[in-house]
């Protein structure tokens, strides 16, 4: 009896024991009613980070896409240098070596020709290319051409990067022509001093003026005839407006003769040019291939490559 007593006092206690468990769990719940949902969406967050990590971890072991820059221009260099820096490409660059001391751009670089269209179309296939920029000179017209026929033959992504043409300005006295050949027949009824800055290639057409004289200004020693009565310069850009001002007048510049080249790197001759009221000879660019892409800045450039290659995923 007395035992019996005793298991239902002890049975009692444990009751009463569980019932205030189960108050207080309650009385927690009603503190927080939100508690489920937290969790729930602390479950969601850790999945969502699992996903990510994942999916991270994918990129970084897909392979970067070989990238191939035609170069030679600061543009080119500029991309080269941001692209390097940027997960998933492989930067290539190539110049055709023509100048004697190129300024070199970051990354793999290659220097020299590759026999035309159709060795261009077996190098990209051969060195696992998957983009391409034409970043050239806007006059490197045969190289332009090549790229846009080797792209089209290989199926390769193709995009040129073009510099803006430069803008005439009051007070500018433009004589805009088609041709080099036609440039130095303005020149011939322009002016007797003439600021020749085409680069070194060209430079022949204006070899049977006799008549003028020409400062002529290049980074090499031009190829082919020189006109008789002349001075060369060997220079890289960019001038500054003072240097270009004075220049033209120490030689007692009176016609200017450029290509329309665009960028901030020989602008200055321009603007010298303005101020002096002399008139200037402006080659026009050739056109580029029929429904070529085209941007004008390196950051487009990369925006471009950037969009490729998620569609190329």
């Amino acid at each position: 009896m007395v035992l019996r007593r005793v298991a239902a006092c002890l049975a009692g206690r444990a009751g009463r024991r569980s019932d205030r468990r189960r108050d207080r769990h309650r009385l927690l719940r009603r503190r927080h009613p939100a508690g489920r949902g937290a969790r729930r969406a602390d479950r969601s967050r850790r999945r969502g980070r699992a996903v990510a990590a994942e999916r991270g971890h994918r990129l970084l072991q897909r392979p970067a896409l070989r990238v191939l820059i035609l170069g030679g221009t600061s543009e080119a260099r500029e991309l080269a240098h941001i692209a390097s820096g940027e997960r998933g490409f492989e930067i290539v660059s190539s110049l055709a070596g023509r100048v004697r001391a190129p300024l070199l751009p970051e990354g793999e670089v290659r220097i020299g020709g590759f026999g035309g269209a159709e060795g261009l179309r077996a190098w990209l296939e051969a060195n696992d290319v998957a983009l391409m920029v034409d970043a050239t000179h806007p006059f490197a017209a045969g190289i332009s051409a090549n790229a846009a026929a080797a792209a089209r033959a290989s199926g390769v992504p193709l995009v040129h990067l073009r510099r803006p043409r430069w803008v005439e300005h009051p007070g500018d006295r433009w004589v805009r022509v088609s041709d080099l050949p036609a440039a130095a027949r303005e020149t011939a009824a322009l002016g007797e001093r003439v600021f020749l800055t085409i680069g070194r290639q060209g430079v022949d057409a204006f070899a049977g003026l006799d008549r003028q004289w020409f400062l002529i200004r290049a980074i090499d020693p031009p190829e082919g005839a020189l006109p008789p009565r002349h001075e060369l310069i060997l220079a890289r850009g960019p001038f500054a407006l003072e240097d270009e001002s004075r220049l033209l007048a120490e030689h007692r510049i009176d016609v200017l003769v450029t290509k329309d080249s665009g960028g901030d790197q020989t602008e200055a001759k321009l603007a010298a040019a303005r101020a002096a009221g002399i008139p200037v000879v402006v080659v026009d660019r050739p056109p580029l291939p029929e429904g070529a892409q085209i941007v004008e800045s390196a950051a487009q450039a990369l925006d471009w490559l950037r969009e490729t290659r998620i569609r190329h995923e």
